[in-house]
C-alpha cells in the first residue's frame, strides 16, 4: 500500500489536499481535505441581519450572486417578504448569467486544460487539446473569455456590478430596468447564443438540448464538445469517477409562478426534498457540536484539530446518506432524458455532459427571462421591517450545485446563521458511520501510473465536481 498527497491542486477554487491509499495501481480510499478555515457564519453573528446581503457575496468571488440570492431568500422568510414576480424574474436572469458564466468558465480554463498535458502526446486529439486549451494560449480560452465578458455585460445593466452586487434584496432588485436596457439585454444574449452554437456546441442549441440519450450524445461531433467527447470516448471518462448514484437539488431560478427547473432527490427513483433530513455530521471535521441539522446548528472550530477528524469541511447528509449535487443532479431532478441516461454511470463523463447540456438549456432560459421582462411593473416590494425573533431559509442552486443558508434572529440580531454549500456536500469528509464523501467514493478505483505524483486520472475527477474550496468551509 502506497500512501500519496495530492495538492495543492491548481485552477481550483481556493485550498484542496486528497490523501490518496493506492494499490496495485488504483486507488483504493482518499480522504479529502479542505485545509483553510474561514468563519464567515461565525462574523455574522450578532450583526442586523440586512449585514448578510453585504457579507455574505464575500465568501466567493466567482459565485457571489448565488450567496446574494440564498442570504435574500433567507432574509425575506425571516421577514416574511416574498419579491414581487417582475423583481424575482430579474434576479433569476441574473443568477443564470452567472452560473453560466461559472459553466463557461470552468470548462475551457479548469478542466479541459488538463488534456493538453504531456502525458496524453502521441493521442490523436492532443495535437488540437493544444491549441485549443493551452492555459493563457489556447484560442479556446480566447474566444469564451471574450464571450464571457460580453455576456456579463447583462450584470452590469441589472446588478451595478460583479461580483459582490447588492442589488438582489429579499422583496426583488433595485434596478428597474427601460425598454432599451432590455433591447440590450436581448442583444447580448444573441451574441452569447452564436458563441455557443458556433465554438462550444457546434450547432443549434434546440438540436442539442434534444439529445435523447448518451448514444446520441456521444455521436456529436461538432465544436469544443465534440472534441471533449471524442476524448472521453478515448479514455473511458464514462467509467472513471463514477458516483453514489444519489442526487440532490434545492431547484433552481425560483418565480412567482414556481421554480423553473424543479427541487427533489434522486436515487433508483424521485424522491420528494423533505429538508428536515438534512444534517450536518461532525464526526471527521476539525469542528465541535453534536450532528445537527443546519437551523440549529453552530460553527465552532476545534482549534485542537483532534483525530479522527482530517478536514475542515462538515459533512452534510441527507437521511443519513451522501448526496451527490451539481449541473448533473439538477438536470436529474428535473427529468432531462439525456442527464438520466447519463447518471446511470455517473462518472466524469456524465459531469461534464450535463454541465453542457446545462450550458445549452440556460440560454434558453435566460432568453425566456429576458424576453418576457414587463418593463412597467414593479421590481421591489414594499419593505418590512426586521423581526425581534424569526428563521428563514434560502435554498437556490449555484453552478456547482444545492446551496442553502438557514438564519436565526433573535433581539433583531443574527444569532446563528449556517450555510452548507454544494462542494461542502461533494467534498464532505466520512460521516460517523465511516461512510465517505461523494468525491472520496468516487476516486476509489482511480488509476495511477507508475512514478505519478499528481495523478491525472485523480485530476480528472476532483475537477468534474467543479470544486470550490473557498465556499466549503465558513
Amino acid at each position: 500500500m502506497t500512501k500519496l498527497v495530492v495538492g495543492p491542486f491548481n485552477r481550483v477554487e481556493g485550498d484542496l489536499e486528497v490523501h490518496l491509499d493506492v494499490a496495485e495501481g488504483r486507488v483504493v480510499s482518499a480522504q479529502v481535505n479542505a485545509p483553510l478555515y474561514r468563519g464567515f457564519e461565525r462574523m455574522l453573528e450578532g450583526r442586523d441581519p440586512r449585514d448578510a446581503l453585504t457579507i455574505t457575496p464575500r465568501i466567493c468571488g466567482i459565485c457571489s450572486i448565488s450567496q446574494s440570492m440564498a442570504a435574500a431568500r433567507a432574509l425575506g422568510a425571516a421577514m416574511g417578504i416574498e419579491p414581487t414576480p417582475e423583481g424575482a424574474r430579474v434576479a433569476a436572469l441574473i443568477h443564470a448569467v452567472e452560473n453560466v458564466s461559472d459553466h463557461l468558465t470552468h470548462f475551457n480554463l479548469f478542466f479541459m486544460p488538463d488534456f493538453t498535458r504531456p502525458a496524453y502526446a502521441g493521442r490523436p486529439w492532443h495535437g488540437r487539446a493544444v491549441a485549443r486549451f493551452t492555459a493563457i494560449e489556447g484560442s479556446a480560452q480566447r474566444e469564451a473569455v471574450a464571450a464571457r465578458a460580453e455576456l456579463m455585460h447583462i450584470l452590469g445593466l441589472l446588478a451595478g456590478k460583479w461580483p459582490h452586487t447588492l442589488a438582489i434584496q429579499p422583496g426583488g432588485v433595485t434596478r428597474a430596468p427601460g425598454p432599451s436596457e432590455r433591447m440590450r439585454i436581448l442583444a447580448s444574449l444573441r451574441a452569447f447564443r452564436r458563441f455557443l452554437e458556433r465554438v462550444m456546441i457546434g450547432g443549434p442549441l434546440e438540436e442539442f438540448v434534444e439529445l435523447p440519450d448518451k448514444a446520441a450524445l456521444m455521436r456529436w461531433q461538432r465544436g469544443d464538445a465534440g472534441l471533449f467527447l471524442e476524448i472521453a470516448a478515448d479514455l473511458g471518462l464514462e467509467s472513471l469517477g463514477r458516483g453514489g448514484g444519489r442526487y440532490l437539488s434545492f431547484g433552481a431560478y425560483p418565480l412567482a409562478t414556481g421554480r423553473i427547473w424543479p427541487e427533489g432527490i434522486r436515487e433508483r427513483e424521485a424522491r420528494p426534498l423533505d429538508l428536515s433530513l438534512i444534517r450536518e455530521d461532525l464526526s471527521h471535521s476539525w469542528m465541535l457540536g453534536p450532528t445537527a441539522h443546519p437551523s440549529a446548528g453552530q460553527t465552532l472550530p476545534d482549534e485542537e484539530m483532534r483525530d479522527p477528524a482530517y478536514s475542515w469541511c462538515k459533512a452534510p447528509r441527507f437521511d443519513g446518506l451522501p448526496m451527490e449535487t451539481g449541473a448533473l443532479a439538477r438536470q436529474v431532478v428535473a427529468g432531462h432524458p439525456l442527464a438520466l441516461d447519463l447518471a446511470r454511470e455517473g462518472g466524469v463523463l456524465a459531469r461534464v455532459g450535463a454541465r453542457l447540456l446545462e450550458l445549452a438549456r440556460t440560454q434558453l432560459v435566460m432568453e425566456d427571462l429576458a424576453g418576457a421582462i414587463d418593463v412597467t411593473a414593479r421590481f421591489m416590494a414594499a419593505p418590512a421591517p426586521v423581526p425581534e425573533a424569526g428563521q428563514g431559509a434560502g435554498l437556490v442552486e449555484a453552478a456547482r450545485g444545492a446551496l442553502g443558508h438557514w438564519l436565526s434572529i433573535r433581539n433583531g440580531l443574527i444569532s446563528t446563521y449556517q450555510i452548507v454549500a454544494p462542494t461542502t456536500w461533494n467534498f464532505s469528509p466520512r460521516d460517523a458511520a465511516g461512510v465517505p464523501g461523494p468525491l472520496e467514493a468516487a476516486l476509489v478505483g482511480a488509476p495511477v501510473r507508475e512514478g505519478e505524483e499528481t495523478p491525472v486520472s485523480v485530476q480528472h475527477v476532483v475537477r468534474s465536481f467543479d470544486p470550490c474550496m473557498v465556499c466549503t468551509v465558513h
